[in-house]
């Protein structure tokens, strides 16, 4: 089940303060102003890289199912523009801001793994996160192809000491409520189908879209409905979609050429 995105704001942050306080001490804090940029607030180190959970008047929490993708798009372009690598720590999702970096937990075992965003997907209702072929065996999803995930997002972050008080830089933060979303109400083989669809729609749904793609198995035709500049807005106008017959309606988010 998705969480919403008001309901839950600052979820991640809390749960990785209780995490991190059985840590090391952290320096009581200089009288010394920290450049801009700096924050007090420990985040937590992987791999010998520092995470950093987003404030919580920004911060994204999500629980649904993951799946994967693999070899058969090793090297295909992703929505960021650079090729795919099955091998990389990545993942594809429907909203979050490309370069976003998610914190992504196997509800099953606990297993927890850092991804960074460069792709969409997946377009399929139900799923919320699509793993690169590495981050899924990380995770230990992969043979079952399927896992019960929460998503949340974290920044990189930078360890700095400043008048022997430790402080951490971090990467601006992205917006996660606002930008450009639409809802997609349908995927199809035939682009017939597609079309019937769009002119179904056409006199009560406003601007409506029908976008080829190409996948391992040809093209397919994505119907979309809608142009929100707020994700909120997007996502009650999907519920209404959902309410009116199109059960399998989402959000998912289209890039500024």
């Amino acid at each position: 089940m998705t969480v919403p995105l008001q309901r839950h704001m600052g979820i991640g942050l809390v749960l990785i303060i209780l995490l991190v306080s059985c840590a090391k001490k952290t320096p009581p804090p200089s009288t010394t102003i920290p450049s801009s940029g700096l924050r007090t607030q420990r985040p937590y180190q992987i791999k010998g890289v520092w995470y950093y959970p987003l404030p919580s008047a920004d911060g994204y929490v999500e629980e649904g199912l993951a799946s994967w993708y693999g070899p058969e798009f090793h090297g295909k372009p992703t929505s960021c523009g650079e090729p795919y690598d099955m091998y990389a720590m990545t993942a594809a999702h429907k909203t979050l801001p490309l370069g976003t970096y998610v914190k992504v937990t196997n509800l099953r075992n606990g297993r927890s793994v850092i991804l960074r965003v460069n792709d969409r997907g997946p377009f399929v209702s139900g799923r919320i996160i699509d793993l690169s072929c590495r981050g899924a065996q990380e995770l230990g999803s992969a043979n079952p192809g399927l896992a019960p995930v929460r998503v949340e997002a974290v920044q990189v972050a930078s360890e700095q000491l400043i008048a022997g008080s430790t402080y951490w830089k971090v990467d601006p933060v992205p917006s996660l409520r606002y930008g450009l979303f639409a809802i997609q109400v349908g995927s199809f083989r035939d682009q017939n189908n597609a079309t019937r669809l769009k002119e179904r729609m056409q006199s009560g749904y406003g601007t409506i879209q029908v976008l080829p793609f190409s996948d391992r198995d040809g093209y397919r035709y994505r119907v979309q409905v809608g142009s929100y500049r707020d994700i909120l807005m997007a996502q009650d106008e999907m519920k209404r979609l959902r309410s009116n017959g199109f059960a399998d309606a989402f959000v998912v988010a289209t890039e500024v050429k």
